[in-house]
């Protein structure tokens, strides 16, 4: 199964472009399952669409959340809130999407997934976001202090209801078994993003930081959808210089990634009928997913007496990276975006002895620390 993220900046048409693709599959053989919130899509074979609605989403886990606790609310005197009185609150929509694409990934007889995303920040952070909760309920959580789960029975029989602690850690166990089968979606090799801008100075700008963002937690970007193209040779000069701009900037994204041109209709597309044409364009299907960039280790310690790790961030600059070694791992800044890293094995036993950074690859050093460095014989 092939699952094709879409996203881009506000106002993009990421929504219109990832139904496009859907229909555009689905008409090319594919079974094709469309997830969003606000579908335009015609009546087509092998094509299914999943709504997603963050609100009973948010209604529904909430209840079932109390029910599970109950016995504790019950010993604190809360009054459980019912479901019609319940609205979400911030963060709900990022949640929904999340089981949305754990519940895709398990569709019998799909083919491809096409996922409708956030614009683009608000994309590369939901993503990232699985790994980062696991991360925190390690800590807050940690396994090993489950090992006293054999005294609770006593302590609840003592008691006379279920103790708090182990509501506590089954609820942890529950989310993190949920997080941890949404995190093998976004990192397996099937999954890739696809961005959508019109383009401009503006998009450019975007596309640099959200690449920047999603290189950061190693997700790949398989092409780039330059939307909303207007056709060149217009005697109008005002179209002209539109086009020429466009072309500018489509060209520049050509250099690093594959560009569907997607024409303008000279309307917003509002009806199924536009969408059928836009499925029309070349390209728009997608082909087998991008590799995943690995994070290689390279061993210079004949040479420089360093091992370095080399991690790709297109598009970065120097003024926005920093990096803070912290135990067992690293914590790495890019622009806007934060990435908590386990070190590999060989590393933990290192020291960081500087980075550098050259077209657009970040290369830190690692010197063998004496007193942690297997010796040889």
């Amino acid at each position: 199964m092939h699952i094709q993220l879409i996203t881009g900046p506000g106002g993009s048409g990421r929504t219109t472009v990832a139904a496009a693709t859907a229909l555009a599959a689905a008409r090319d053989g594919r079974r094709v399952l469309l997830v969003t919130g606000e579908p335009l899509v015609p009546e087509a074979e092998r094509l299914r669409v999943a709504r997603v609605d963050s609100g009973e989403e948010f209604r529904a886990e909430l209840v079932a959340l109390q029910e599970r606790g109950s016995a504790l609310l019950g010993m604190v005197g809360a009054r459980p809130l019912g479901a019609e009185e319940l609205t979400e609150l911030p963060g709900a929509e990022q949640f929904a999407l999340l089981r949305a694409l754990r519940r895709a990934a398990r569709a019998p007889g799909t083919d491809l997934v096409v996922v409708d995303m956030p614009p683009l920040h608000e994309a590369a952070a939901t993503l990232a976001l699985p790994a980062q909760l696991r991360r925190y309920l390690a800590r807050l959580l940690p396994a090993e202090r489950q090992a006293a789960r054999a005294l609770r029975p006593v302590l609840a029989q003592l008691a006379g209801v279920p103790m708090p602690a182990q509501w506590l850690y089954e609820a942890a166990a529950r989310w993190d078994a949920e997080l941890a089968e949404v995190q093998a979606v976004i990192e397996a090799d099937t999954t890739e993003v696809r961005l959508v801008a019109e383009p401009g100075p503006a998009a450019a700008d975007a596309l640099r930081l959200g690449r920047l963002g999603l290189a950061l937690h190693q997700l790949p970007v398989g092409a780039v959808v330059a939307n909303r193209m207007v056709p060149q040779g217009s005697a109008d000069p005002w179209l002209a210089g539109l086009a020429a701009q466009q072309e500018k900037y489509a060209a520049e994204w050509a250099a690093e990634l594959p560009v569907v041109a997607l024409a303008h209709l000279g309307r917003d597309p509002r009806d199924p009928q536009d969408l059928a044409v836009l499925a029309q364009t070349p390209g728009l299907v997608p082909g087998p997913p991008a590799p995943r960039t690995d994070w290689a280790v390279e061993d210079r310690r004949a040479e420089d007496g360093v091992l370095v790790w080399a991690a790709p961030l297109p598009g970065v600059r120097k003024s926005e990276l920093d990096l803070i070694r912290r135990g067992d791992e690293l914590l790495l800044a890019a622009g806007p975006y934060r990435r908590i890293v386990p070190l590999p094995a060989a590393l933990r036993r290192c020291t960081v002895s500087g980075a550098a950074l050259a077209d657009g690859v970040l290369r830190i050093r690692f010197t063998p620390d004496p007193a942690l460095w297997p010796r040889t014989p």
